[in-house]
This record gives structure tokens, C-alpha cells and sequence, in this order.
């Protein structure tokens, strides 16, 4: 959250949903004295991965409505924001957001994993899928995750299991699926 809320600062301090990039960057280092300017691009960086930000030319757009969130005059964003999260963390995040537990959603992606020899970014994606929550925006890094890891994993599946290349490209087609539905 704290990454909406530093993402959101520049924008509402100006009143618009597009600055220029070099504004955005005097907004949080000068301005708000919260980042260096290389943190700050950093930050457009992790904001623009995180779909919270999306360049436009020289310019940054907001993808959320800004006025929308509110910024404590306490506020201070510390430097953990500035760490990319993986497409798993990402997911993860967002099916806790949309009320499941924690724990049991890390064991039912642990357990998809298993069950479709693939990686865990993918595994995390088909899961959310089929809970119904939206995590379209990450289907695209899943798939890469799995054509370049190739969908191993350290465990074998059992034998009456699907073989590793029918569960790839069922996960495969389940994840363009989601890209398709978009």
C-alpha cells in the first residue's frame, strides 16, 4: 500500500494523473525530501511494474485515480518500496487482498506447483484464476517464467499423474486463456 501512496503523492501535490518523469522525480526527492532522484526513478520503475504507473512519451501516467488515495501528513515511505516483487509475491498479494488467508493460499499454490510440475509464478496464476480473483496483468511473466525455467521443479510427479509436458501445456493454455479473456 505504501507504494500506491508514494506513487500517488507527485500526482496529487500537482492535481493531474500525467507529470512529466523529471517532475515526478523533484516531487519525491526535493519536494518531499523522501528519495534520491536515482531512488526515485527507482521507484517509477517498481510503480511501473507493479502497474501502478505507465510511461507515456516523457511522461508518467497513473493507472489509479491518485485523488483517491490518502496520504497522512506523517507519511514517510521507507526503502522496502523500492524492491521489485516477484510475479508470485504479486499474486500472492492480491488474493490476500481479496480476503484469503496467507498460509492456505501459499499451500495451494505450493500444492498446484507440485501437482503441474511448473514454477511457481505459473502456479500462482492458475490458482488465483481459478479463485476468480483478476491477475491478468501478471500472465504474461508467468509464461515467460515458464518457457525459460522449462516448468521443472525438484519433486517428480507420481505416476498417475500427467506427464510434466501434458501439465505444462495445460497450464500453458490455462494461462493464455487468461491473456485471451483480457
Amino acid at each position: 500500500m505504501s507504494l500506491r501512496v508514494a506513487a500517488a503523492a507527485p500526482f496529487v501535490q500537482h492535481g493531474t494523473d500525467r507529470l512529466e518523469e523529471s517532475e515526478f522525480v523533484v516531487a519525491l526527492s526535493l519536494d518531499r525530501d523522501w528519495f534520491s532522484p536515482d531512488q526515485s526513478k527507482r521507484l517509477i520503475d517498481v510503480a511501473t511494474q507493479d502497474g501502478l504507473l505507465e510511461p507515456d512519451g516523457t511522461e508518467l501516467v497513473a493507472t489509479f485515480d491518485p485523488s483517491s488515495v490518502t496520504i497522512p501528513e506523517d507519511f514517510v515511505p521507507n526503502d522496502d518500496i523500492l524492491t521489485e516483487r516477484s510475479a508470485f509475491e504479486r499474486v500472492l498479494d492480491t488474493l490476500v487482498a481479496d480476503g484469503m488467508a496467507k498460509h492456505e493460499a501459499v499451500g495451494a499454490i505450493n500444492a498446484l506447483q507440485s501437482d503441474l510440475a511448473v514454477t511457481i509464478e505459473t502456479a500462482a496464476v492458475v490458482y488465483a484464476r481459478r479463485e476468480g480473483v483478476d491477475v491478468s496483468d501478471l500472465v504474461p511473466t508467468a509464461r515467460a517464467e515458464l518457457v525459460s525455467d522449462g516448468g521443472d521443479v525438484d519433486s517428480k510427479p507420481e505416476p498417475e499423474r500427467k506427464s510434466g509436458a501434458e501439465a505444462k501445456t495445460k497450464a500453458k493454455s490455462e494461462a493464455e486463456a487468461e491473456a485471451e479473456e483480457r
